[in-house]
Formats: structure tokens, C-alpha cells, sequence
């Protein structure tokens, strides 16, 4: 078994391809990941648009990596091809423009209805750190938050290490690989921020919960109106 790249006592960090690693790790309790979508030269908007083409050209086989846990949850699920779900999420971006698509969904192996959170894109400037299609943290942390039996947490494209962050704060256990070196400093760089505890901190909302038939609507049409939002930016949308 080749050395951590870095390893705290929630988050592991391995350097190298994710194929060669995971079988060597044992079994998870939830794999939760942003793999390549393979989208390559039809990424035409925003600044990081041509930036992606070279390591998003096609999907990878990700048939291992969720074998190899209890329960996934996969954004970008949508360019795979995965077994039917319902318990599919959604990322709203209302303050999208036309060149950036206004959500993004994740499938997931819960049997359950669509749940929605909406993030705003301006939100996340603040958490940028030079990776080309980095999720919020609030977003991925809301994904784990679903979860709240799985404590061992996967992360086979770490990229710079929100999934890590996420289940940190969580006080969940995590191992996170990533092939480019760069991105895994970044990550040990976060991982080695202390988790703030507070007293009497109430634990973050459920989202509310919504129709399939409103969710999917909502996405094909993609429209979104002013939502009323708790303290923790979990919303039901309105439509």
C-alpha cells in the first residue's frame, strides 16, 4: 500500500490514480464524488472552459468504486450510464447566466423522492482555489448530510478536497485520491484547518421535501423563483 500524501485522524489523501488505490482500501459506507462528466471540447462557457478539455474527454469507469460501497451519491451522474433511481439531487444556481447551466443533479442508490438545494454561483467565490469545476462546500455538505449513517466516506476524484472538508466538519472519516499533485496540496492545505465545535450548534436542516414530477419539471424548464431560505440555505423550491 503506497504512503498517504497526507493523513490527519478523519481524512486520508492518496496521490495516484484512483484504480490502482481502491481495491487496496476495503469497503465504504458511502461513496460520494464529481467525477469527469467527459464532456471535452462541448465545454464552451465560463473562464474554465477549455481548461477541462484535456482531462474531461471521456467518462471513466466508475463500476468499481461503487461496488465497493454501501450507498453512492455521484454528481454528474446524469452522463453515466446508471441504474434507475429516484432519490436524485439537484444544485440550483439561480444568479446562472447564459453560459453556465442552471443546475446540476447527482444520482444516488437511495430510494427516496428528488431533494433540492439552491447556491448561488457568486456565493462560492470566496472558496476558490485555482481547480477548474470545484462544487461549493455548502452543496457537498448538504450531500453528506443526506447520508447520516454513512461515517466512512470515499472520494475517488478528490480534485482539492470539498468531499474531505465536508465530512471533516461532519466528523466523518474520509480517504480521498487524486492524480494531480497540485490539487492534492491544496486539499492538505484544507484539511489541516481546524474544525471549528460550538456549543448548543444545531444540526443543519433537512430539505423539505418536493414532487418528482415538480422536480423534473422544474429542470427541463429550467426556471427558478425566489425561494424562501432557513439560516442553513436549504430550501423548497417554488414553482
Amino acid at each position: 500500500m503506497q504512503k498517504p500524501y497526507y493523513q490527519d485522524s478523519a481524512v486520508t489523501i492518496y496521490h495516484g490514480d484512483c484504480r490502482d488505490i481502491v481495491p487496496q482500501l476495503g469497503r465504504f459506507d458511502l461513496l460520494l464524488t464529481d467525477p469527469p462528466y467527459g464532456l471535452g471540447t462541448k465545454l464552451h462557457g465560463g473562464s474554465w472552459g477549455t481548461s477541462s478539455i484535456c482531462w474531461d474527454t471521456e467518462t471513466p469507469d466508475i463500476s468499481m468504486l461503487i461496488a465497493s460501497c454501501e450507498k453512492a451519491c455521484i454528481w454528474g451522474g446524469n452522463y453515466f450510464s446508471l441504474p434507475v433511481s429516484r432519490g436524485w439531487l439537484v444544485w440550483v444556481k439561480p444568479d446562472a447566466n447564459g453560459t453556465i447551466g442552471k443546475a446540476e443533479l447527482a444520482w444516488t442508490t437511495e430510494d427516496r423522492i428528488i431533494y433540492y438545494i439552491s447556491h448561488s454561483i457568486a456565493a462560492t467565490n470566496a472558496e476558490r482555489n485555482g481547480h477548474p469545476t470545484l462544487k461549493p462546500l455548502r452543496v457537498i455538505s448538504w450531500s453528506l448530510g443526506l447520508f447520516p449513517d454513512s461515517q466512512t466516506i470515499l472520494d475517488p476524484f478528490a480534485g482539492s478536497g470539498t468531499t474531505l472538508r465536508a465530512a471533516k466538519d461532519l466528523n466523518r472519516k474520509a480517504i480521498g485520491i487524486e492524480r494531480e499533485e497540485k490539487y492534492c496540496e491544496i486539499a492538505a492545505l484544507r484539511m489541516s484547518q481546524e474544525v471549528l465545535q460550538f456549543e448548543n450548534q444545531k444540526p443543519a436542516s433537512m430539505p423539505k421535501e418536493v414532487s418528482q414530477k415538480d422536480n423534473i419539471e422544474c429542470v427541463q424548464n429550467q426556471r427558478t423563483t425566489p425561494a424562501l431560505c432557513n439560516a442553513d440555505h436549504i430550501i423548497e423550491l417554488e414553482l
